[in-house]
């Protein structure tokens, strides 16, 4: 007889998320990323030209592609950004592997960062009418549950 595991499903990300180790090395390649597009490393006009912050880097469970989303600041042109950054992903991947200690440097993919328009979107929706009456009824009956 064998030991059921907690979980599952232990090798699905889907289900489980990602390693300590997905997040160290994707943080290590934002931070790595940020700091060349920062310092203008890339000798693109276009990249050279405009402030983008890198919000966040997923990394595959195999560590082999790494996608960093990425978003212009002060409203740039996403797209041209996004394209620029895809043109010179080589250069970029090579940069990056020299601030870094890994066997070997992921596959670079590039995304636009959505979360500012899904937290705007969060709070559009908060602020619907009929979504207010289902939050306060939710806390009036959470509020009646305590007191009983």
């Amino acid at each position: 007889m064998t030991a059921m595991s907690k979980n599952r499903f232990p090798n699905d990300p889907a289900f489980n998320g990602p390693s300590q180790r997905q997040l160290r090395v994707g943080e290590l390649i934002r931070r790595t990323l940020s700091s060349v597009l920062q310092r203008g490393e890339v000798h693109d006009p276009e990249l050279q030209r405009t402030s983008i912050t890198v919000g966040e880097v997923r990394t595959s469970p195999d560590l082999k592609v790494a996608t960093a989303y990425v978003l212009p600041l002060g409203g740039g042109n996403a797209d041209l950004v996004l394209a620029a950054l895809r043109r010179n992903k080589s250069e970029i991947r090579h940069m990056i592997g020299h601030g870094m200690t890994l066997k070997f440097v992921p596959d670079l993919r590039f995304e636009i960062d959505r979360t500012f328009d899904r937290m705007d979107e969060t709070r559009r929706l908060f602020e619907n009418d009929h979504v207010r009456q289902d939050v306060a009824a939710d806390q009036q009956d959470d509020d009646a549950e305590k007191d009983a």
